[in-house]
């Protein structure tokens, strides 16, 4: 080998480099080197992911960095330099001027912290962009050789290079004389270098669009950064020595350097933390004490089956040395219960150990839920273990800050992820820099099929449009195949959602850290690599659910004085189970998809463990169960189980698996395996190797027939244990998550207000959850009670006649608003708008503002018209300004009433209906007060139309009288217009469809803003109710044609229904739903046919018809209209 690169920029010098790292290395491969260098600018995102590819290709990989040093010689400005690791010495060193310029100097490392790392690293200048070459390119040799000789003074002459390049750059060709003449003059060697920022020379062209997304500039733009040739990829050898044949030291100096960097990298070490124990107790010692405590308090007199369990498991943590590691979780543990803050109940395996239960860092009795231990730590095979906590999601940055107080901030990390130019981003953001305008960009996305992790080789497969764009033109051609080049790689850093890393030692000596959010540092290698590292990892994962919860009970303290303990609450609550048998589960965790609670009303759970169950089933694959599961609970099918040793395991499951852990206490129970060895055996079966299934059948078998079963019976269990070790859940995660749902509907059941009100608040922002959290409101016959300047709070409040609008979910009403009206409303109520606007600053509230508060209602108790108040804003504002001059809070002894008197309201006709619920809409994102069609309700509901709440899935006959809140129009593949809407009346909104035959005939009926009356089925698609119309008509025109038209009712009476029973129970049916349309009545026996008077007027509604019909027999009942 005749040259080895040592300047080479990964795509982690984020859009700096096209070259991704698995590209990286198979491209040096191909090309036949045996080492290659890794040099990314100031950051070490890639290292080992490039250390560990290399040695799987078997190359030497060679760890850098080209880091940013601040100069001595000019002021402010800081040049970058290139540094290779020797030893380890070096790679420490790496990590730590990485984290330096990363976590403290952000413009570049100051050069005299250099000489404090300069240990174990050999230093390459970078090329025209370095120090030295910048001084030679201005003639300043003076200030070259100054800054030449104190880089000699910190590396040394043998640790310091000159690099000599030809990227075919004038710039270059003219410094090349000054590099060789002061490498003579200070007996500094030079090497051959090329900066290589993407692979392969056609490459150059995606990254010169790469740097334009950068900067945000567009490729036609003149002064687009760009690198002025297309020589930056890694060339081949043979190139290279072409390129500096005439200086062949350079190419000699590359090897001497390969040779010198010898780095090893230790994977796969374990660097626990230490928990600092009290007196200086060992951890074991410490960890025993806590766990008898926490039995007492948690168990009145613990059986022996506790103290047993206990035991055994603290014997395993003990063996696996993870006595700190539980200590650690205690401790934050116990900081947010001391705090104030909930915590989950549990999550993942953790949820099966007592010591976990005991130590207060779950909430889950693993031997009441039949949970177990070597699910979560296997004494048969050594695992980091993996504790996953869930906080309130705005509370968890505290216990992530105490944890970092605690250990020391150099100790703490949350962990970096990378945000990757995914399909859709990677067309739009090269789109942009095309110069393409928002329109077509909005375009081109919709080109892409719309499916999480679609890659655009699969969209242009898929998507005929995203074909026909592409071979449209040349020019969308290269827009699409540059696209390509820019997928995947990543575009920026961001915070992984729940890792966190503690480490005994000093992260700077085991990896690259960077400024995190607030006073946690981040790391620069992502989790996978964390963990090859030795790291420990746990999550502190924010769960809003646990907000929602946390915001409840505090509302019901608030308001009631009752504290109710959560974590106490009965598991055998018949109205929770009543509330989840209806299917009523919006907000409950979990459970509130369309899906599941169909399942919840056919299941009608009665006992906890059937929430389990079912939160288990509710996934592809073992959803097919659910149904056998709902059969085996009712009784409407027997229960069954594969071998009658087997009922102890499978009887809460009614004889279905459902759980992992199932599997492994079949495999104890019928071979004899330990738990440990039956986990073992439940990981290898998933994973489905031919060569593993059958190792573990024969393992399987032999256990068996020494327990006594038939080799037939253990073959058959054994295919059945292969055939579910994909389906089963684990069990632990199941009861705690569970647990979480369980909770939510006990407070919905038992505190509906506070649970709507809490709901509502958690959705602030979201105007269509809210708007639906509102019609479900209204439907349990919950008031919503409008917006108002003296009685809202920031959140949802329970009142007690109803829920109080938050003045926070109100459009545009910010921070500094609401901070302003509460502090001036804490002193005094505000009495009318007047003394509004002079208590509020015009810097917080502007006139805007002031008109959606007006809109919203929020000034409705003033007493006054809201057309009035919009009216005299001009008047209320110049009086503030009066009163409040310098719109301070200082007393003018010249201002105030008795100087500038309040002025009067500017009287005005009141706002029309139409214009105050349109404005409201536009305040609020729905209607509060009223609804449009709410003029016409009663008039619809007289002439058979339903309310929107009212239309039941697969209905082929449905009426309604709606609003048409949006409308979406589209082009189908032929080339017809149709529309997508959304529908609404005062009960509720959905969507609709309109296809094209419908369309052509009443798309000017179907516009956005229109009234309607639309006949159709109702259908459901992914779990949601659609309207399929198929006929429409205008509001007004329908509910006059129906005034012309009256409607009749004709019900047959069959002989069996002559009795004077029967009878009455018609006539009962008749005056429940009195309306406009007359009723006929035909007698089959004496073939009379009689219309009833008046009085006996029906309104036909679904119910009606559907009574009479089950009564006397569908055929009987005829609605003629």
């Amino acid at each position: 080998m005749s040259f080895i690169h040592l300047h080479v920029y990964s795509a982690y010098s984020l859009l700096t480099s096209t070259a991704s790292v698995p590209n990286l290395v198979e491209n040096a491969k191909k090309k036949g080197f045996s080492a290659i260098a890794i040099t990314d600018r100031n950051v070490m995102y890639g290292t080992i992911e490039f250390y560990k590819l290399c040695k799987k290709f078997d190359i030497k990989p060679i760890i850098g960095l080209t880091i940013n040093v601040q100069s001595e010689e000019a002021e402010a400005e800081s040049f970058p330099l290139v540094l290779l690791a020797e030893n380890e010495q070096g790679f420490k060193n790496l990590l730590k001027i990485s984290s330096a310029v990363q976590t403290k100097s952000p413009s570049g490392i100051p050069f005299k912290w250099l000489k404090h790392y300069a240990k174990g690293l050999i230093a390459i200048t970078p090329g025209i962009e370095g120090e030295i070459e910048q001084y030679l390119a201005e003639r300043k040799e003076e200030l070259a050789e100054t800054a030449a000789r104190k880089l000699r003074g910190i590396f040394g002459n043998d640790h310091l290079f000159f690099s000599i390049q030809d990227h075919h750059l004038e710039k270059e060709r003219l410094i090349r004389d000054g590099i060789l003449s002061l490498s003579q003059k200070l007996n500094i060697p030079i090497v051959a270098t090329n900066s290589v920022q993407y692979l392969e020379k056609d490459d150059s062209f995606a990254h010169e669009v790469m740097l334009a997304i950068k900067n945000g500039d567009k490729v036609n733009d003149e002064n687009h950064e760009k690198l002025g040739s297309d020589h930056f990829y890694l060339k081949t050898p043979e190139e290279m020595v072409e390129t500096f044949s005439e200086i062949p030291e350079a190419l000699e100096n590359t090897i001497a350097i390969e040779k010198r960097c010898q780095v090893n990298i230790e994977l796969n070490k374990t660097f626990l933390p230490v928990y600092p124990t009290e007196n200086g107790m060992q951890a074991e010692d410490y960890l025993d004490m806590l766990c008898k405590k926490g039995l007492a308090e948690r168990i009145t007199n613990p059986s022996e089956e506790y103290q047993k369990r206990l035991a055994y498991e603290l014997s395993v943590i003990k063996r696996m040395k993870f006595s700190n590691y539980f200590l650690i979780v205690w401790d934050f543990m116990r900081y947010s219960r001391e705090n104030g803050i909930l915590t989950g109940p549990g999550r993942g395996s953790a949820a099966g150990s007592l010591v976990a239960y005991v130590l207060y860092i779950t909430d889950v009795d693993p031997i009441q839920h039949h949970l177990l231990f070597e699910r979560f730590l296997n004494p048969e095979r050594i695992s980091m273990p993996d504790i996953d906590i869930d906080f309130p999601d705005h509370r968890r940055d505290e216990v992530i800050e105490y944890v970092a107080d605690k250990y020391g901030d150099l100790h703490v990390a949350q962990i970096v992820t990378f945000g990757t130019m995914a399909a859709k981003a990677a067309l739009r953001d090269v789109g942009r820099a095309f110069g393409f305008n928002s329109k077509e960009l909005d375009h081109l996305s919709r080109l892409i099929p719309t499916r999480l992790g679609i890659s655009l080789n699969a969209a242009y497969n898929e998507s005929e449009a995203l074909r026909n764009f592409i071979h449209e033109n040349q020019l969308n051609r290269r827009l699409y195949e540059t696209a390509l080049k820019l997928e995947g790689l990543p575009r920026h850093t961001s915070t992984h959602a729940a890792g966190v890393v503690i480490s005994e030692k000093q992260l700077v000596d085991l990896i690259p850290i960077q400024q995190g959010s607030g006073n946690v540092y981040l790391t620069q290698y992502s989790m996978e690599y964390l963990e090859e590292i030795g790291l420990l990892k746990m999550d502190f994962l924010g769960l809003r659910n646990l907000s929602l919860i946390e915001s409840i009970l505090a509302s019901i303290k608030r308001k009631t004085g009752k504290k109710v303990e959560i974590g106490s609450i009965s598991l055998n609550d018949s109205e929770t189970f009543e509330l989840l048998a209806s299917g009523e589960t919006t907000g409950i965790f979990q459970l509130e998809s369309e899906g599941m609670r169909k399942v919840l009303v056919r299941l009608k759970p009665s006992r906890f463990e059937d929430i389990v169950a079912v939160n288990a089933l509710y996934r592809p694959g073992p959803m097919e169960n659910i149904p056998l599961f709902i059969d085996r609970k009712h009784g409407i099918k027997p229960v069954s189980y594969p071998h009658p040793d087997l009922k102890n395991i499978l009887e809460n499951t009614y004889g279905v698996i459902v759980y992992q852990e199932q599997i492994m206490q079949i495999a104890s129970t019928m071979a004899g395996f330990s738990l440990g060895e039956a986990d073992l055996l439940r990981r290898a079966v998933g994973k489905k190797q031919k060569e593993t299934l059958d190792r573990e059948r024969n393992h399987f078998v032999q256990g068996a027939l020494k327990k006594g079963y038939e080799q037939s019976l253990a073959n058959e269990i054994y295919d059945l244990i292969v055939r579910f070790a994909n389906y089963g859940f684990n069990r632990s995660h199941a009861v705690a998550y569970s647990m979480i749902a369980y909770q939510l509907a006990y407070l919905k059941a038992h505190y509906p207000l506070h649970f709507m009100a809490g709901l509502l608040t958690a959705s602030i922002g979201n105007e269509s959850k809210i708007s639906q959290y509102i019609m479900e409101s209204r439907q349990k016959g919950i008031k919503v009670l409008p917006p108002s300047i003296n009685n809202s709070g920031y959140s949802f409040q329970v009142e007690p006649e109803g829920i109080r609008y938050s003045l926070a979910a109100i459009k545009g009403i910010g921070a500094a608003a609401l901070k302003e009206i509460f502090g001036a409303r804490k002193k005094k109520k505000f009495e009318d708008l007047f003394d509004f606007c002079s208590r509020i600053s015009s810097k917080a509230i502007n006139r805007k503002q002031l008109e959606t508060l007006v809109h919203s209602g929020s000034f409705d108790e003033f007493g006054e018209d809201r057309a009035v108040l919009l009216a005299s804003l001009d008047v209320a504002i110049e009086h503030a300004q009066l009163v409040n001059p310098d719109d301070s809070s200082q007393i003018d002894f010249f201002s105030g009433e008795e100087y500038f008197p309040k002025p009067m309201y500017v009287q005005v006709d009141p706002i029309r209906s139409e214009d105050k619920l349109s404005f409201e809409k536009e305040a609020l994102g729905f209607y509060l007060s009223n609804h449009p069609v709410s003029t016409y309700e009663q008039e619809l509901k007289q002439k058979g139309a339903q309310a929107i709440f009212e239309l039941t899935m697969n209905r082929n006959r449905a009426i309604s009288g709606i609003y048409v809140t949006a409308s979406k129009k589209i082009r189908t593949k032929k080339g017809e217009s149709m529309a997508f809407l959304t529908i609404s009346d005062s009960s509720g909104e959905m969507e609709a469809v309109v296809f094209p035959a419908v369309y052509k005939r009443f798309s000017a009926i179907l516009d956005q803003g229109k009234f309607a009356v639309v006949e159709g089925k109702v259908e459901e698609r992914e779990g949601k109710r659609q309207f399929i119309i198929q006929q429409a008509a205008e509001m007004q025109h329908w509910l006059q044609e129906k005034k012309q038209k009256a409607s009749v009712l004709y019900i047959k009476i069959v002989e069996g229904k002559q009795d004077e029973l029967s009878l009455r129970k018609l006539y009962y049916f008749l005056k429940e739903e009195k309306g406009d349309t007359s009723v006929v009545l035909h007698y089959e026996s004496t073939r009379k046919t009689v219309r009833l008077a008046s009085e006996y007027n029906v309104h036909p509604t679904s119910k009606l018809l559907t009574n009479l019909g089950d009564f006397l027999g569908p055929d009987n009942v005829v609605l003629k209209e």
